[in-house]
C-alpha cells in the first residue's frame, strides 16, 4: 500500500535517514529475521522471494499485517484513499448501488478491510440512498485489523453493526453478490524474476557470511513462474526499441497470488460482480525497458525506499499490479471485464461532483479541507492517475456510470 505524501529513498540511504526504532520494536524485527533465516537454512538454503515477503508480511505473530503495529493514517506507514476522504467511499457506494439494483442481490463481501473506515462510510452512504445490503461480509485475517474494524464499525454503527459478519476463509457455498477489494492485490507475495537476452532467472534470498540477507539467482522451480516469465520476456522484446539501456538485464515481479485469488473468487461467486481498486499499469506500460528494476517498494513511517530486507516486520512492502494479467485470469474463471478506468475518471464519473454540490465555500475552513481531499484522490501526481479500478462481473452484464467517462478496457 503506498505512503502518500512520500520520499523516496535508495537502499543505501535507509540506515541513515530513518528514525531508530526503539529497543523493543527493533527485538520484534529481530524474532522474525531469525525465524526468515531459520526458514532459509531449512530449504536448502535459499527460498523465494515471495516466500521471504510472506513471512515478512504475514508470519503469525510477527509479519508487518499479523503483528499489532499502526499501519494506516497519519500515525502510521501509509495513507489510503479512505483514510484520505469519506469521498472514496461514497463514490464506491453509489456504484455498488447501481450494481445492486441491476443484480437485484443483497450481499456485499470486502476482502481485507484495513482500518475498517471504507466499510463504515460506503455502509453510511447505501443507508442515505436507502439501498442497505442485508448482509456485509469481512474477510480478514489479521486478528489485530479485525479487532480494530469491529471497534470503529462498533462505534460509529451501532444500529447496524448486526449486519456485518467477519469470516477468516472465504464461504464455503457459492453466493450472488459484491466483492470488493482496495490495495489488497499489492499486499500478495510477488516472485521476483531477472531476464537478461537469452535467459531466464528466479531472485531467490539467501544468507551471505554474516546471516544478512542477499539476493540469489537460479533459474525459476516453479512451472507456472516459468511460463510467465516467457511471456513478459517476449513481451520485453517486442518493445525493445524503446530500450535506451540495450544490453542491461531487467528485474521485475510476477503476481502468482493474485491470479490464483481472483479464480478462488470466481469459484465462489455463483453471480455478480467485483471491483477491484489499486495501483499499477497495463502489460504495456508495467513492463516498459524503462522500468528495468521493476516496481517492488517498501514504506516505512511514510518513507518510500527500495531495501526489501530493512527491518523486516515493521516496513510494508509491495509491488504494483499488471491489470492486463488480471484482466486475462478473470476471463479464463468465466468473469468478464466491463470497466477499466483511473481513479480520477471513476471518481470524476461516479459521484464525486454530486456529492460535493452543496459545499458552502463560505465555511472556509471545511471547503479548503474538502478541496484537498480531492486533490489527494484525483490529480496525477498524487494518487489519480496511478490508482486504478477494474469492473468484473459473472452471470450479470453491467454498466455503471463510474467507467461511462473513461473505459480503457481495451488497452488490457
Amino acid at each position: 500500500m503506498p505512503s502518500t505524501p512520500s520520499n523516496t529513498i535508495k537502499s543505501n540511504q535507509t540506515q541513515e535517514l530513518f528514525p531508530e526504532p526503539t529497543p523493543e520494536i527493533k527485538a520484534h524485527s529481530d524474532r522474525l529475521k531469525h525465524l526468515i533465516q531459520d526458514k532459509i537454512r531449512a530449504n536448502g538454503h535459499k527460498i523465494t522471494f515471495a516466500d521471504y515477503m510472506n513471512l515478512a508480511l504475514y508470519a503469525p505473530g510477527l509479519g508487518y499485517y499479523s503483528a499489532g503495529l499502526k499501519k494506516f493514517g497519519k500515525q502510521g506507514d501509509f495513507i489510503t484513499a479512505p483514510e484520505v476522504s469519506p469521498l472514496f467511499s461514497q463514490c464506491l457506494a453509489i456504484q455498488c448501488q447501481h450494481i445492486l439494483e441491476q443484480t437485484e442481490q443483497d450481499v456485499l463481501l470486502e476482502v481485507g478491510a484495513g482500518s475498517g473506515i471504507m466499510a463504515v462510510e460506503l455502509i453510511l452512504e447505501l443507508e442515505r440512498q436507502s439501498s442497505l445490503p442485508k448482509h456485509y461480509l469481512i474477510l480478514e485475517l489479521s486478528a489485530d485489523l479485525r479487532e480494530r474494524q469491529q471497534q470503529i464499525i462498533k462505534s460509529r454503527l451501532p444500529h447496524l453493526f448486526e449486519r456485518f459478519q467477519w469470516l477468516d476463509r472465504l464461504p464455503e457455498k457459492p453466493f450472488k453478490g459484491i466483492v470488493i477489494a482496495n490495495e489488497l492485490l499489492d499486499a500478495m507475495p510477488v516472485h521476483l524474476i531477472k531476464l537478461e537476452k537469452n535467459s531466464i532467472s528466479e531472485r531467490y534470498v539467501s544468507l551471505n557470511e554474516n546471516e544478512e540477507f542477499i539476493w540469489q539467482d537460479s533459474k525459476p522451480e516453479n512451472p507456472h513462474l516459468q511460463k510467465a516469465a516467457e511471456e513478459i520476456q517476449a513481451l520485453q522484446q517486442s518493445l525493445a526499441h524503446l530500450n535506451d539501456k540495450p544490453g542491461h538485464s531487467y528485474i521485475t515481479e510476477v503476481n502468482l497470488q493474485a491470479v490464483d485469488w481472483l479464480k478462488s473468487i470466481a469459484d465462489i461467486l455463483e453471480s455478480g460482480a467485483i471491483l477491484l481498486v489499486d495501483y499499477g499499469y497495463t502489460a504495456q506500460e508495467y513492463y516498459h525497458p524503462q522500468r528495468s528494476m521493476g516496481t517492488l517498494m517498501c514504506h516505512y513511517q511514510h518513507h518510500r525506499h527500495d531495501d526489501p530486507f530493512y527491518l523486516p516486520g515493521l516496513q510494508d512492502i509491495t509491488a504494483h499490479i499488471d491489470f492486463s494479467r488480471i484482466a486475462r485470469a478473470a476471463s479464463d474463471t468465466g468473469l468478464n471485464v466491463y470497466g477499466f478506468t483511473t481513479q480520477a475518471h471513476f471518481l470524476m464519473a461516479g459521484g464525486l461532483m454530486e456529492l460535493t454540490q452543496d459545499l458552502n465555500p463560505d465555511d472556509v475552513m471545511h471547503f479548503t479541507e474538502v478541496a484537498r481531499q480531492i486533490k489527494m484522490l484525483t490529480l496525477p501526481e498524487e494518487m489519480g492517475e496511478l490508482f486504478k479500478v477494474i469492473l468484473l462481473a459473472k452471470d450479470k452484464a453491467l454498466s455503471l456510470p463510474a467507467f461511462q467517462f473513461q473505459n480503457f478496457k481495451n488497452r488490457l
